[in-house]
């Protein structure tokens, strides 16, 4: 299991390379509408978040791009789709302020996170800005720096 998304719930999957490829700016909290198969595969952990992100359609806000491996002893009776588009649970006016901000140019909604809250799975939503390549040199910089600081406090602690 990974870390907490917020406070202590438990983490079911990450979206690491969205916090790298991406200056997040505002987050979401959106209930997803699940199958039966889906939920035991999440369960399992057999779920990934790489390349997934979220269009509107309709009024409606879908996570398109979510892998969810199907369970052989889960799905024996449905053909399952991986990668099916999965509709988010989130209120009109979330939606609206989403549409609104995609529609603008260097914005994209992702999910950066999947996690329990009470015993409901939750996705984590953001808008984001892409960022630039110095941006992401710089990132890699900072953490770099970061981690050689901790390794000097450890020698001489």
């Amino acid at each position: 299991m990974a870390r907490p998304a917020k406070g202590d719930r438990p983490t079911i999957a990450l979206n690491r390379r969205a916090r790298f490829e991406f200056a997040l700016e505002e987050t979401f909290e959106a209930g997803l509408a699940l199958l039966g198969w889906e939920l035991k595969s999440i369960r399992a952990g057999a779920v990934q978040l790489r390349d997934s992100y979220v269009l509107v359609r309709d009024g409606e806000a879908w996570l398109e791009g979510a892998h969810v491996t199907p369970l052989a002893s889960a799905s024996t009776h449905v053909t399952a789709d991986p990668v099916r588009s999965r509709k988010l649970l989130l209120h009109a006016k979330e939606i609206a302020r989403l549409a609104e901000h995609v529609q603008q140019k260097g914005y994209a909604c992702i999910a950066t996170a999947l996690y329990w809250k009470h015993r409901r799975v939750k996705c984590e939503i953001a808008l984001a800005r892409g960022k630039r390549q110095r941006d992401k040199r710089a990132t890699v910089k900072d953490r770099d720096w970061k981690r050689q600081q901790q390794r000097l406090l450890k020698r001489s602690a």
